[in-house]
């Protein structure tokens, strides 16, 4: 499996369990950054290497008066000032073609979102950025069949590519995760990502937003991790409940450290078998 550089001291998919973590949504700048700060903290501490996450637009939010952020340009600007703030590199998702090459001049990871794994225009447009790109498995699509999502960025000439499972739709209001799809996704050949956070949302299941069940993040973490992702994602926040958006399953920022600590343990038994 080859590694993926992201910036001088940043690799995901190498010798060390790496995490791309951040709230749910761009919040004001101060509060963004300070959680980029807290977070860039605790990795260091950990020795692990860290990617910030957080979306300046959420466009697939479940009701018309979701939240959805503070739009791509201010958005964007927010993320510009928190990298230059806290000296962390940026992943942000990315739904629209003609934002790419906005969101790449600050974004050091394009993400795209698990609704839009197949959509072979934007998929294109992020591999054209030359930026690392991360497809979030859809929630309707096979393990195996992400790699025509892959091949969709590799057509350009960009190979720094990841895949993330989040989750499989298990009837309505419902995810289910099916860990063998994590070892079939390894064959690709890239970085296999578990977003531990999303993988116990319920989706539409608050009526007009989602629900969560973070109390299974923990577990399901141990078990990816076991099971060969070598990245993990979650979504985290100083008051979780308060947040604007996907409350029921962030993890809170203070509850994170022993998830994290237990979750490297198992990644280094993993490797020495």
């Amino acid at each position: 499996m080859k590694s993926v550089k992201i910036t001088d001291g940043v690799e995901m998919g190498g010798e060390r369990l790496a995490l791309l973590a951040g709230p749910c949504l761009v919040e004001d700048l101060d509060t963004t950054t300070d959680i980029a700060l807290r977070l860039k903290d605790l990795c260091v501490d950990l020795g692990m290497p860290f990617v910030f996450k957080a979306s300046y637009d959420k466009a697939n939010r479940t009701a018309i008066s979701s939240v959805r952020g503070p739009g791509w340009k201010e958005g964007l600007e927010i993320l510009a000032n928190v990298k230059q703030r806290a000296g962390v590199p940026i992943v942000s998702d990315v739904h629209e073609t003609a934002q790419m090459s906005a969101a790449a001049e600050v974004c050091d990871i394009i993400q795209i979102p698990a609704f839009l794994s197949r959509q072979t225009d934007l998929l294109v447009a992020a591999g054209k950025t030359g930026r690392v790109v991360n497809i979030k498995k859809g929630q309707f699509i096979a393990p195996g069949d992400m790699k025509h999502s892959a091949d969709k960025v590799k057509s350009t000439g960009n190979h720094r590519i990841m895949v993330t499972e989040r989750g499989f739709a298990f009837g309505y209001n419902n995810l289910i995760v099916d860990m063998r799809g994590l070892a079939i996704m390894r064959r690709l050949g890239c970085p296999v990502v578990f977003d531990a956070t999303h993988s116990v949302q319920l989706p539409s299941g608050a009526g007009g937003a989602s629900g969560g069940q973070r109390e299974f993040v923990a577990p399901l973490t141990r078990a990816a991790v076991a099971a060969g992702a070598n990245v993990l994602f979650m979504e985290t926040h100083p008051s979780p409940d308060a947040a604007p958006c996907d409350g029921p399953n962030m993890v809170p920022l203070d509850a994170l450290k022993p998830i994290l600590q237990t979750a490297q343990r198992i990644f280094e038994v993993v490797r020495s078998v």
